[in-house]
């Protein structure tokens, strides 16, 4: 019988054998998590869930972009609201974070996780949540709501999260304010080339001489493509896949001409931080051990991220629609 520990070392012993791409190794995380799934259900019985549901990922395993090691941002959606049901998935979702923690997904410091009841609720709950994360205008609604946007379904129901984001795009359309509340969320950039054309790194601490990536490198061009992805309505999660649909709209054509390379290529430098002790390890690049030719694509890439960025701000701030 399966235990969290036992998965815990099949996924120490085999990981690095789907380090050859971010495919692969996304595909490994889903693995493994969907066998925490099947702990989890076993530790609550052998009954089995009481209705229909979906669990989701969101972050960077929603939108299928994980590194060697990845926290945890997943959610739950069941069929609908009874004392059973909602005391089985509350129980449920304390459970899948305690073993995923254990298996070595550490839990997410924003608590977005299905132990949360922000993130577990029926179906029309989280649609009532939904509507009211959209009228209201706090910081951490339109948050909330840009997470849940990258949701992806690892098990359940799909149509329940398509249904949500339905939700979402409707109102969108109907209500274009809604697009310049996501661009507030996200218009402040970390700045990662300085005013002589130098890659910024981190000056003091545990990682200084590094890029963050995370910050510098990812966001530019995932929270970017979110927003593309948000004002067409969208339902794809990945940024490789979001691109590559937007760039089919003549409109972004010449706007994504180098993102999906680009985006691509910074995935592959984070496949090489395989030296990693803790989570943030996986977002530091040590500049120092790169050529010359990869320091130069490394600026190409940040340079083209900050410009597609601040292009896409100024976009929905003079939209009209």
């Amino acid at each position: 019988m399966e235990t969290y520990e036992s998965i815990k070392a099949w996924k120490d012993a085999h990981i690095s054998s789907f380090l050859t791409n971010h495919v692969s190794l996304n595909t490994f995380h889903d693995r493994v998590m969907r066998k925490v799934l099947e702990v989890a259900m076993m530790n609550m019985g052998d009954k089995g869930a009481p209705c229909h549901f979906a669990w989701f990922l969101t972050g960077s395993g929603g939108r299928l972009e994980q590194g060697l090691i990845s926290d945890q941002d997943h959610g739950l959606v069941y069929e609908h609201s009874t004392p059973v049901n909602d005391s089985y998935f509350k129980m449920l979702g304390s459970e899948l974070a305690n073993g995923l923690d254990v298996v070595g997904y550490p839990y997410c410091t924003g608590h977005i996780m299905s132990s949360n009841p922000v993130w577990c609720k029926s179906y029309r709950e989280w649609e009532r949540q939904i509507k009211n994360w959209m009228e209201e205008e706090s910081w951490k609604s339109i948050r909330y709501l840009q997470i849940f946007c990258d949701a992806r379904v690892l098990y359940g129901q799909k149509e329940y999260i398509k249904q949500l984001k339905t939700v979402i795009h409707q109102y969108q359309k109907e209500h274009p304010i809604l697009l310049r509340r996501f661009m507030e969320n996200v218009k402040h950039l970390k700045n990662s080339i300085g005013p002589m054309g130098q890659i910024l790194v981190e000056l003091h601490g545990v990682h200084r001489g590094h890029i963050n990536l995370k910050y510098g490198a990812f966001l530019p061009y995932v929270n970017s493509i979110r927003l593309l992805s948000i004002k067409e309505g969208l339902y794809e999660t990945g940024t490789l896949e979001r691109i590559r649909i937007l760039q089919g709209n003549a409109k972004y054509e010449n706007l994504l001409k180098y993102s999906y390379d680009n985006f691509s290529s910074l995935l592959n430098y984070r496949m090489g931080l395989f030296h990693v002790e803790d989570y943030d390890d996986t977002h530091f690049l040590n500049v120092k051990t790169l050529t010359k030719e990869q320091k130069k694509e490394i600026k190409r890439i940040l340079k083209n991220g900050k410009k597609l960025h601040d292009t896409v701000i100024d976009l929905i701030n003079n939209s009209r629609e």
